[in-house]
């Protein structure tokens, strides 16, 4: 009699509370993402100042293209190697304080620009501030809210939350060139700090650590009680590195996720705006070509999330990195004084692949390292932010030297290559297999 009472309590133990046993007509994970989308959204504005501030930078204080590179690149660096801690930091203390705090830093970093006379002063503003801020809700950030709020869905939840990104280019990016071809790069600076600042209220209002905040199991999942917070954030994103670092794969998609930082976000998005005013395009029709990859980047990933749920994720990164290397070498015979139909066709093309490769590349992280994932994802991320810093820098010291971006477009292309033979290497782990597997 007294071990049947001891099982039936052991299994209220168990149980969610009544709660969570009522199903919502909308559930709140799907908040949860929407929340996620904007603050994505709202942290990314900053990401579309770079390329457009780099001549008039380069004009108003005679500041190198490389300093200014520079300094864009230490940004790109932190970017990626705060992700991985700030994941293990929102285990610890929760993601609306890691998230809000990094939103304050990033209109910080941004705001405090507007005063800047020197150039190591765009270093610490651009570079430390923001890159910590923006580090700290990078794709780990999305990486952590889809682990914990989503068990179906997570290819499209992923594609989703990665597409904020490229949303926030889409409506930042032709705001602010107009705002800097017609007031300056000021102006331009404090709009971005605004953003940032608005979306802390949606965050504390409306984001939720876990699903058992508030009483749900994740979406498509059973129910499981929250985790007492992590402590020692630090030592186990360092222990995670370590322990992943002994494996094979960890080195081919940190190896692959560089070549696809180095053409996106360090090409690209830092260094396509200023070559095509090389050529005699406007600033503000560049920037608007790049909002157009932003349209695409979103309909690109969010497909990439629903074929993820469905194909072999090495493929498909295979095939990305392929067809993104051919379109990085045709780029400098179509580039000119105007916007031609072959450019709108690289465009969009581009526009589609950008960031397709995170669906996948989340996927082989998650197969390979169970709950370690999305530390593993971070720092999978933080060699993408060093590949970008890279060639933000080299792609300004190239500009400099030889007058022309020519010889990075080839580079990235054959890098591209590169990547494409890397993703098939990677070996498959079965479901029940160890979460990190053996070397």
């Amino acid at each position: 009699m007294t071990e049947t009472i001891e099982s039936a309590a052991q299994d209220d133990d168990r149980r969610p509370p009544l709660e969570a046993r009522r199903r919502p007509r909308v559930h709140r994970a799907w908040i949860v993402a929407a929340v996620t989308f904007v603050t994505i959204i709202g942290g990314a504005a900053f990401n579309s100042l770079p390329g457009l501030l780099i001549d008039p930078l380069h004009t108003e204080f005679g500041w190198s293209r490389g300093e200014i590179g520079l300094a864009v690149s230490i940004d790109m660096a932190l970017y990626g190697l705060t992700a991985p801690f700030a994941a293990a930091l929102m285990d610890r203390f929760g993601i609306r304080r890691v998230v809000a705090a990094a939103l304050t830093m990033v209109a910080a970093g941004a705001l405090a620009s507007v005063w800047m006379t020197a150039s190591w002063q765009l270093m610490i503003y651009w570079g430390l501030l923001v890159g910590l801020g923006t580090g700290s809700m990078a794709m780990a950030f999305a990486a952590t809210v889809t682990n914990r709020w989503f068990v179906a869905r997570r290819g499209l939840v992923t594609g989703i939350l990665t597409a904020a990104g490229a949303s926030g280019q889409l409506v930042f990016l032709p705001l602010c060139a107009w705002i800097v071809d017609e007031h300056g790069w000021r102006p331009a600076s404090v709009t971005v700090a605004l953003a940032a600042l608005v979306v802390v209220p949606f965050v504390c209002l409306l984001m939720r650590d876990h699903p058992a905040d508030v009483g749900l199991a994740p979406y498509g999942g059973a129910y499981v009680a929250k985790p007492a917070p992590a402590r020692g954030a630090a030592r186990r994103t360092v222990k995670v590195l370590f322990k992943a670092a002994r494996t094979g794969p960890f080195w081919l998609l940190a190896g692959t996720f560089a070549i696809c930082g180095a053409s996106t976000n360090g090409l690209i998005r830092t260094h396509f705006v200023p070559s095509a005013h090389d050529h005699g395009m406007p600033i503000t029709a560049a920037a608007s070509l790049l909002a157009v990859i932003g349209i695409f980047d979103v309909i690109g990933t969010i497909f990439s999330g629903w074929l993820t749920d469905r194909f072999d994720a090495r493929r498909l990164l295979a095939v990305y990195y392929a067809l993104r290397g051919i379109s990085l070498l045709f780029l400098p015979m179509l580039m000119g004084p105007d916007v031609r139909p072959p450019m709108v066709f690289f465009i969009v093309f581009y526009g589609l692949d950008w960031v397709a490769t995170v669906p996948p590349t989340l996927a082989l992280c998650r197969e390979q390292y169970g709950e370690d994932s999305a530390i593993v994802f971070g720092w999978v991320l933080a060699s993408h932010q060093v590949g970008a810093a890279v060639v933000a820098f080299l792609g300004g010291v190239a500009r400099d030297v030889f007058g022309s971006y020519d010889v990075v477009w080839y580079a990235s292309g054959a890098l591209c290559a590169v990547a494409a033979l890397m993703s098939l290497v990677i070996r498959r782990v079965r479901a029940s297999s160890a979460a990190v597997p053996s070397v």
